[in-house]
């Protein structure tokens, strides 16, 4: 017997087993349904529910020490002279926490790079990823780019998109600087959040199925 012929008597062999010998009653096949493209998924989550939250919560800001989390990678010809320290740019990577105390509940961290784009006035143009690694949103993250003047009160940035949960997200934060301790060099911020993103199962599942 040829290898072809072989193969028909095989798959006539399985075929003939998805059927009953009494009643001639088949069996159906079940086969997992085809995931869907990333276009559709799109697509989906375009004509999804909206939903609108407002989150809170604490930077932890190490500007110095062992344990910075805060560092300077390039300035430019006219930072030393500066006296807002103007074409200095630092990246961070600080904790996130449920209160203003370090050791408070950790949510994520705050990821990111920030200028000092100020001539004459001590302000930031940032780069923010808040990436949540607790809580409700955990594996999600939130982008927010813009300028900060950092010695006003209630600075307003917007919230220019994110990932998982919070794809598509827009909406503003308002930030505040809680304290700072100018011997330790080390700084909380205070961010309150107010986001709209788009509720999807979909993506709900795949989030949860990570965990």
């Amino acid at each position: 017997m040829g290898k072809l012929s072989k193969l028909d008597s095989f798959m006539k062999a399985v075929r003939g087993s998805y059927h009953s010998s009494g009643g001639g009653h088949h069996h159906q096949i079940q086969t997992a349904a085809a995931p869907k493209s990333e276009e559709q998924k799109f697509k989906a989550l375009l004509q999804s529910k909206e939903k609108a939250v407002k989150l809170h919560f604490y930077i932890q800001d190490a500007l110095g020490g062992p344990n910075a989390t805060v560092s300077e990678v390039a300035r430019s010809d006219m930072t030393a002279a500066s006296a807002v320290s103007f074409g200095q740019v630092r990246v961070l990577d600080d904790l996130i926490t449920v209160e203003p105390d370090r050791n408070s509940a950790k949510l994520g961290r705050a990821q990111g790079m920030i200028t000092f784009t100020g001539l004459d006035e001590a302000a930031l143009t940032m780069n923010l990823n808040f990436y949540f690694t607790a809580g409700e949103y955990s594996g999600s993250s939130l982008c927010i780019i813009g300028r900060n003047p950092i010695n006003s009160t209630n600075r307003e940035l917007p919230v220019v998109g994110g990932t998982g949960r919070f794809r598509l997200a827009r909406g503003y934060s308002i930030s505040n600087t809680y304290s700072y301790d100018a011997v330790a060099n080390y700084g909380v911020l205070e961010y309150t959040i107010y986001v709209a993103y788009y509720e999807d199962e979909d993506i709900n599942n795949q989030i949860n199925s990570s965990k």
